[in-house]
C-alpha cells in the first residue's frame, strides 16, 4: 500500500521571516564584495590589503545592522516585493549604508581616540600598534590614524559604488544623506571644542532638522529609501513622522543609560545634577515620544502586519525590550 506524500508547509510570511530573508542576501552581498576586492587586491597591490581587511573585520563584527535593518523595514512596509526586481536595489541599499555606516564609526573612532569596536580593537589602535612592532620609520601613532582614515574612505568608496546603481530619485536621497551626516559630525565637533555641547538632547525632543547632530537623517533617509524603491512617495510624511518621534526617544534613552555619543558631562548631568524626579520626567518623555511613533506606525497606510512590526520596532529602539 502507498501513501500519497504531502508537501510540507511553508512557515507564514511574516514581516520578520521577509526581513530576515533580505538581511541574508545583504550579507551575502557584503561577503562576496570584501572577498573579491581582497583576491584582487593580494595579486595587484597587496601592502592594499590591509585597508580591505580592516573594513572586513569590522563588518564581520557588526551584528545589529541597524541601517540595512531601517531600509528593508522602510521597503517591505511599503510593499515591497521582496522577489521582485526592486528587492534586488534594496539590498545594494542596505549594503551602502552599511558601508557607510562603517566610515563614519572608523572616523569616530579616530577622533575620540577609542580602544575598542564591537568587540575588536579599533583600526587605529591596531595599526599603529603594527607599526611599532615591527619599528617602522615615523610615528605610531600618526602612522595608525592615517590607516584607519584611509579604511573609512574605501568603506566610503564602496558604498558611492553601490549607491550610483540604484534609481534617480534614491540617489538624490543618497546624496543629501551622505551631506547631511558629514555636516551633522562636524556639528558634534564644533560644539564640543567651542565648549557649546550639551549633553541633554532637547534638539532631538523639539525636532531635529537638517544638520542634526544626531544622525536623526540616518534613520529618516534610510526609511525614505526604502519608500522610495517600493514606489511609494505617500509615504513620506509618514515616515517622517515616525522617525523624528522614534529619534527622540531613542536619544534620551541614550543620555539615560549613557549610551554612544554621551561622554562624562552627560555622567555628571545624570549622576549629579539630575534627580530622581527629572528622571521619571524624561522617562514620560519618552513614552509620550513612544506614542506618538507608535501612532503613526498604527495608522500608517501599509498592511496591518507592518503596523505591528513597525510598533514593535519602535519600542525596541526606544529600549522598551531587552536590546
Amino acid at each position: 500500500m502507498t501513501t500519497s506524500a504531502h508537501p510540507r508547509r511553508r512557515p507564514p510570511a511574516t514581516p520578520a521571516r521577509l526581513r530576515e530573508g533580505m538581511l541574508q542576501r545583504v550579507e551575502e552581498r557584503l561577503r562576496s564584495l570584501l572577498t573579491e576586492e581582497h583576491r584582487g587586491r593580494r595579486t595587484a597591490e597587496p601592502r592594499s590589503t590591509a585597508l580591505v581587511v580592516g573594513v572586513t573585520e569590522l563588518v564581520q563584527a557588526g551584528v545589529d545592522r541597524v541601517r540595512p535593518v531601517i531600509c528593508l523595514n522602510g521597503f517591505l512596509a511599503a510593499g515591497g516585493d521582496p522577489d521582485g526586481p526592486a528587492a534586488d536595489a534594496a539590498v545594494t541599499a542596505a549594503v551602502a549604508l552599511e558601508f557607510l555606516d562603517t566610515c563614519l564609526m572608523i572616523r569616530a573612532d579616530v577622533h575620540d581616540n577609542a580602544p575598542m569596536r564591537r568587540g575588536i580593537p579599533t583600526l587605529h589602535i591596531s595599526h599603529a600598534a603594527e607599526h611599532e612592532r615591527n619599528g617602522w620609520r615615523g610615528e605610531s601613532r600618526r602612522f595608525g590614524e592615517g590607516t584607519a582614515v584611509l579604511a573609512g574612505d574605501l568603506a566610503l568608496a564602496y558604498a558611492d559604488r553601490l549607491a550610483a546603481r540604484l534609481p534617480h530619485s534614491v540617489r538624490e536621497l543618497w546624496d543629501d544623506l551622505r551631506t547631511e551626516r558629514v555636516i551633522g559630525a562636524h556639528a558634534d565637533v564644533a560644539a564640543a571644542t567651542e565648549y557649546l555641547d550639551d549633553p541633554w538632547p532637547e534638539r532631538c525632543i523639539t525636532g531635529c532638522t537638517r544638520g542634526c547632530a544626531a544622525g536623526w537623517y540616518g534613520l529618516h533617509h534610510a526609511l525614505l529609501i526604502g519608500a522610495s524603491l517600493a514606489g511609494r512617495a505617500d509615504l513620506v510624511a509618514v515616515y517622517e513622522e515616525y522617525a523624528s518621534a522614534l529619534h527622540a526617544a531613542w536619544r534620551l534613552r541614550g543620555f539615560l543609560e549613557g549610551g554612544p555619543g554621551y561622554d562624562t558631562d552627560a555622567q555628571f548631568l545624570r549622576e549629579v545634577v539630575f534627580g530622581g524626579h527629572a528622571r521619571e520626567q524624561a522617562e514620560q518623555s519618552i513614552t509620550t515620544l513612544l506614542h506618538r511613533a507608535t501612532t503613526t506606525a498604527a495608522t500608517a497606510p501599509v498592511p496591518p502586519d507592518w503596523r505591528t512590526e513597525l510598533t514593535t520596532f519602535a519600542h525596541h529602539v526606544a529600549g522598551h525590550t531587552t536590546r
